[in-house]
């Protein structure tokens, strides 16, 4: 199949690419390549993509309404998986134009170019930070999620509620899936673990913050791939709920996450084993735009695909930090 892959030179959208390109699709992978996070790791990572034949590389702007349109015209793809957006709860505090111009406007123009074009499925990123200040958990698909806490937030719930529209209006095949909290090689340098293990490698000091009473789920790299890719043979149709209601629009939302949430302080135990010393800790109070917890409920994702991520946090932290030391290691060869 043919398959366009936005975020292609991001953390979860290069992985996507390799699983597809391993089963033989043909894959075109759009990427702006922008400077939020250092630039070395985006070519680092689409390294990884360029040697194979049937992986083509855009580098394009989601906004860009025109080159936008021609992509979709030229592309004819029969699936989309929409990883692209402009991440970070904490810079939507600092640069919020920035996440109207990639995570509205980059919507719109995915999914015009899915409405035009015909697309059989289009798969895209939300966000486990549209739960907001929700206190039931697990957190469900089911629900209420109108309390976000950052624009990033928002934007992940407006992306829902894009997609619904135009499954409604249109009849196009959509699911979105919140992802909780992924790390693993090759992962950002905006996130807990890059910073701390690069703080405790270099006996500098952690930030952590609510005192270490934070909870999240984090999830493997491998584990939200397998998910993604199981996911997008999952096809939503048209449902009727009863024999007079309407019917529902071929729509679906799951969550992604490891279920098994721990505090901040396990989290931190797991990068100092696989660093081999211990953390230096500052504690500080919550910043804005965190939420204390988070907890997926994948009851939903297990039924759909039968499959639950299952990486320990303990594996996946060693697995990372044996990577980051390698990255460092290939860097500083490039510079040498």
């Amino acid at each position: 199949m043919k398959f366009l892959v936005t975020g292609a030179a991001g953390f979860i959208g290069m992985n996507v690419c390799q699983r597809l390109l391993d089963a033989g699709h043909d894959v075109v992978g759009l990427d702006n390549l922008n400077t939020y996070y250092i630039p070395e790791l985006k070519q680092h990572r689409l390294g990884k993509l360029l040697p194979h034949t049937q992986f083509r590389f855009v580098k394009l702007d989601l906004a860009d309404r025109e080159g936008m349109a021609q992509l979709f015209k030229e592309g004819q793809f029969q699936r989309v998986i929409h990883l692209a957006a402009q991440a970070g709860v904490r810079y939507s505090i600092e640069a919020p134009f920035e996440y109207a111009d990639s995570n509205l406007i980059g919507m719109l123009t995915i999914l015009e170019g899915c409405r035009q074009n015909k697309v059989e499925h289009l798969v895209y990123a939300s966000s486990s930070s549209v739960y907001g200040m929700n206190s039931k958990v697990p957190f469900s698909e089911s629900d209420q999620v109108d309390q976000p806490v950052s624009l990033y937030a928002a934007s992940k719930k407006a992306n829902e509620l894009m997609a619904h529209s135009y499954s409604h209006l249109y009849n196009i095949p959509t699911t979105g899936l919140r992802f909780f909290t992924v790390y693993g090689p090759g992962g950002r340098p905006d996130m807990a673990p890059w910073l701390f293990t690069e703080a405790i490698l270099n006996d500098k000091p952690i930030k952590v913050f609510n005192h270490g009473k934070m909870m999240r789920d984090f999830t493997y790299i491998d584990d939200i791939v397998e998910g993604v890719i199981r996911i997008q043979d999952i096809i939503p149709s048209k449902q009727r709920e009863g024999q007079e209601a309407e019917k529902k629009a071929p729509y679906s939302i799951y969550n992604i996450g490891n279920n098994q949430p721990i505090q901040l302080s396990e989290f931190i135990e797991a990068i100092e084993s696989a660093c081999g010393k211990p953390a230096k800790k500052i504690y500080m109070d919550m910043q804005p735009g965190d939420v204390p917890k988070t907890y997926a409920d994948t009851a939903q994702l297990e039924a759909a695909v039968g499959y639950k991520p299952a990486t320990t946090i303990q594996d996946g932290m060693a697995k990372f930090v044996a990577w980051y030391n390698e990255f460092q290691s290939e860097l500083k060869d490039q510079k040498a």
